[in-house]
């Protein structure tokens, strides 16, 4: 459903963990970015470019390759493809098309169109890199951390980021790929805030934000869960590291297990990096 309409920008919401999909038109192009999820939130979607696109060309973000955001991307075999270059690279895709496909079967979920990894026309090699098509820019930039592949967008005339799996509005960090590549994005993001350029602020799950207290709210959630977390791994602070795992929303065996997982990566990097990053941290919990 359309949860977000204003201008040129559209953002709709999945029913299954708030997965927004967001809908960019301009005088020069449509920008969709990782349409998802459900057949008929997808078929929405697609009504919606159909109804509005005209002689526009129509380009297709993948934020990154995690499969909830790749699910959708069969339906639009005429969009020109942007992904990172480690989107492309990706070593776990094989995996990801699995997951979607595993996930449709275990729902009985039939689509019109092929449940495939993206094939990239346009791959993000570097920060800054542009797309320019007549009046409209976006820019990209390389925000690994989350997982390796994820790229920002910020569409530079409407003061758009599409931020992917960071900067929700409840969701604390999850680090599957590096918690040291996961503090400099969320650096890249305070400098974006601080530069001006960003009016609204677009997560790939919650809801978006377009004034900038909420936008810094955001940015310090993630900061200082992050500076907790390293804080209690180094000294062992269970009664801390317990708290933390408190913080997430929507509490389930899968946020605790991520917890678990954000603690190992942390102390994973502290100790490759020499520094003090303590065995008895744990889960949380006392083993």
């Amino acid at each position: 459903m359309i949860i977000y309409e204003k201008g040129a920008v559209t953002v709709f919401q999945s029913s299954l963990y708030q997965t927004t999909s967001t809908v960019i038109v301009t005088d020069d192009l449509v920008l969709l970015a990782d349409p998802c999820l459900l057949p008929v939130e997808v078929e929405e979607i697609k009504r919606y470019i159909s109804a509005v696109r005209g002689q526009r060309p129509l380009y297709l973000l993948f934020t990154h390759g995690d499969y909830d955001h790749i699910i959708g991307g069969g339906a639009f075999p005429d969009s020109l493809t942007i992904g990172s270059r480690d989107l492309v690279q990706r070593k776990d895709r094989h995996e990801q098309v699995k997951q979607a496909r595993e996930f449709d079967r275990m729902y009985y979920i039939e689509r019109n169109y092929p449940v495939e990894y993206p094939v990239i026309n346009i791959t993000v090699d570097k920060d800054g890199q542009a797309l320019r098509v007549g009046d409209t820019t976006v820019i990209f930039y390389l925000v690994p951390g989350h997982t390796p592949d994820g790229v920002f967008a910020v569409v530079e005339e409407e003061g758009v980021l599409i931020a992917g799996d960071y900067l929700s509005g409840f969701e604390l960090p999850f680090i599957e790929d590096s918690y040291a590549a996961y503090r400099n994005t969320i650096r890249l993001a305070q400098r974006l805030a601080d530069s001006g350029r960003i009016r609204l602020l677009i997560p790939g799950h919650g809801t978006p934000a377009e004034n900038p207290a909420e936008i810094n709210r955001r940015i310090q959630l993630a900061d200082t869960y992050l500076n907790g977390l390293e804080a209690a791994v180094r000294t062992g602070d269970q009664q801390m590291l317990q708290e933390l795992e408190g913080r997430f929303a929507f509490e389930s065996d899968f946020t605790a297990d991520c917890h678990a997982n954000n603690i190992d990566k942390i102390r994973e990097e502290l100790e490759a990096a020499g520094m003090d990053g303590r065995k008895e941290s744990g889960s949380g919990t006392e083993q």
